[in-house]
């Protein structure tokens, strides 16, 4: 019996559908990747108790905490892992090994917590991937230099000492005032305005006599006119024996 257009449409619906959600599934069954979660309970840190330590991982170094996971079965790789840390956020890793693409090799800072971790394999048919160990940090990173607020004041700058104006060097001696200095006598001997006086300037002697054109002292006590008195008598004394001499001699 011929089957009806009716009938025709009805069993091609369902048919066209399953040829949709095949064409859909293809891509995925092509590469053969799904998606997995870690077999641990989260969140944990490299420390947390039932984690096994090591030293090294890989080449994560010592100043960072090293997560080490591995993949069950022996044909299943990893194609991509994400893991989330706190601090840190996410992370995605798409280079793995060594030895194999069944290790893969996460740092994190020091004591963050790994709250989330999910990878997309190939090959086999695994349900989980696990955490095979950890590396605790084991040193503590050098902090890098801090820099200063200030402005560095340059090494040309002048110095404290420099600032300071210096006294000049021909100040006035205390001496050299514009005022007269009297000399020993009390007669007043003027010096010039703003010249010192000199210390071996001439003064009035003591005695109280003329500085004229009279005779000089000579130190001795006498008096000038008892020395010319008695040179006048001694020359007159003199003169008198001459003429007294010569009359005697007429005479005789």
């Amino acid at each position: 019996m011929p089957i009806s257009p009716k009938r025709w449409a009805v069993a091609a619906v369902p048919a066209a559908a399953s040829l949709l959600l095949a064409a859909g599934a293809a891509p995925a069954f092509a590469d053969g990747s799904y998606t997995i979660p870690i077999h641990q309970d989260l969140p944990l840190t490299a420390t947390s108790k039932g984690v096994e330590n090591k030293k090294t991982c890989a080449d994560i170094p010592s100043t960072q905490d090293g997560w080490h996971f591995v993949l069950t079965g022996n044909s299943t790789t990893f194609v991509k892992l994400k893991v989330t840390f706190e601090p840190g956020g996410e992370k995605v890793v798409t280079v793995f090994g060594p030895p194999s693409d069944k290790h893969a090799y996460v740092a994190s800072e020091p004591g963050a917590k790994l709250t989330a971790a999910s990878a997309e394999v190939t090959g086999g048919s695994v349900k989980w991937f696990n955490l095979s160990h950890t590396c605790p940090a084991s040193a503590t990173a050098s902090p890098s230099p801090s820099v200063s607020s200030g402005a560095p004041s340059p090494s040309g700058s002048p110095s404290s000492s420099a600032s300071a104006s210096s006294s000049p060097s021909s100040s006035a001696s205390p001496s050299a005032s514009a005022s007269s200095s009297a000399s020993p006598s009390g007669t007043p001997s003027d010096t010039p305005s703003g010249s010192p006086a000199p210390s071996g300037s001439a003064s009035a002697p003591a005695s109280g006599g003329t500085t004229g054109g009279g005779l000089a002292n000579t130190g001795s006590d006498a008096p000038v006119g008892l020395i010319a008195g008695m040179a006048a008598a001694l020359v007159g004394a003199g003169a008198f024996l001459v003429v007294r001499r010569r009359r005697a001699g007429a005479e005789g």
